[in-house]
């Protein structure tokens, strides 16, 4: 019989990579969503999902949502940032509750937030969490939570990776909301940080096979797992405006800085900005994942070819027109580094 996942946050970008993923690997697929007919028209690509009516943020609807269910993969997070310090705590134990009383397993994608500066340049699995944000410290928050109840219980795999991009759902990232417009072609590239300081980015198609790979050996792991995921480490983070730049044949266009000074002062007011803010510090120091312990598990991490992805995440996005077929080849701006 085929293994069925419960996924919360299906309409999101990891969360619906997930559902790609697991389904092609045999799994029934299962999606909680407060409004499921409209979510089904937003993910009309995936037929396959049994959408279930419910809220994350009601245990019991979580609890009813997961009967019969042998994986929860929590993906959910409140819309673009907003109330992170209500909503993210109580969703998780939520999904804790039900995986307890269905005896499921939970997956989660992991970020870099744990971390404070002292953990760069190269973070590992056993690297010391010491955020410094309001949004790190819930992220370490609900790690401890994870491992509290893999030791009552319930088996968990955490994935870790740098900055998301691309996938059928977007979802909110540094890609498709700071770096381009999404639905706009390709006339200027923002880039957040120092040009030199290199940077980790997470294709989430990537990402989410590589979870699927490990929940397909989930009787080889202990009852909590945490791996870290490689994703495209640019050494220098500007590599990623010239992908852009090649996947949109835009070669000159030009590269705007972030105006985090403005940023700054719309923060009070605006909660997206606020959070985005606090995640500067990560822009500014190189933060590169160490997956040799996925890659001695798995034996290689799944690796979609850069210009391969960054073109399949515009076109999802809307910046350029999908391509016919996708091949991999090198792009002539990659191999000519610091062309900016």
């Amino acid at each position: 019989m085929a293994s069925t996942a419960l996924i919360l946050g299906v309409t999101g970008g990891f969360g619906g990579e997930m559902a790609n993923a697991l389904r092609t690997h045999g799994w029934q697929i299962r999606a909680l969503n407060r409004h499921p007919e409209a979510a089904a028209r937003q993910m009309r690509a995936m037929p396959f999902i049994d959408w279930v009516k419910g809220d994350a943020m009601k245990a019991d609807e979580v609890r009813e949502a997961a009967e019969g269910v042998d994986l929860i993969v929590h993906a959910v997070n409140p819309p673009g940032y907003r109330n992170w310090a209500g909503t993210v705590v109580p969703m998780l134990d939520n999904t804790i509750a039900a995986a307890k009383a269905v005896g499921a397993r939970i997956a989660f994608p992991g970020t870099v937030y744990n971390y404070g500066p002292d953990a760069f340049p190269v973070i590992r699995e056993d690297t010391p969490q010491n955020p410094k944000t309001r949004k790190g410290k819930l992220r370490v928050e609900m790690e401890r939570r994870l491992r509290l109840a893999s030791e009552e219980g319930v088996p968990v795999i955490i994935l870790r990776a740098g900055d998301f991009f691309g996938g059928v759902r977007p979802g909110n990232n540094w890609f498709a909301q700071g770096l381009v417009k999404p639905g706009k072609k390709v006339r200027s590239i923002t880039y957040p940080g120092p040009y030199r300081v290199g940077h980790a980015w997470a294709y989430l198609p990537d990402m989410a096979e590589t979870m699927t790979r490990l929940l397909l050996r989930a009787d080889e792991l202990p009852r909590f797992a945490l791996f870290n995921f490689g994703g495209h480490w640019l050494e220098q983070g500007i590599e990623m405006v010239d992908a852009i730049r090649f996947a949109a044949r835009v070669p000159d266009a030009p590269v705007k800085r972030l105006p985090w000074f403005a940023l700054t002062l719309l923060s009070p007011f605006v909660e997206t900005f606020r959070e985005m803010r606090e995640m500067r510090y990560l822009w500014k120091q190189p933060v590169r994942l160490d997956n040799s312990k996925l890659v001695n598990f798995l034996g290689h991490e799944p690796h979609t070819p850069l210009d391969v992805a960054v073109r399949s995440a515009l076109a999802e996005l809307g910046c350029i027109e999908p391509a016919p077929a996708e091949t991999g080849y090198a792009s002539p701006s990659l191999i000519a580094k610091g062309s900016v």
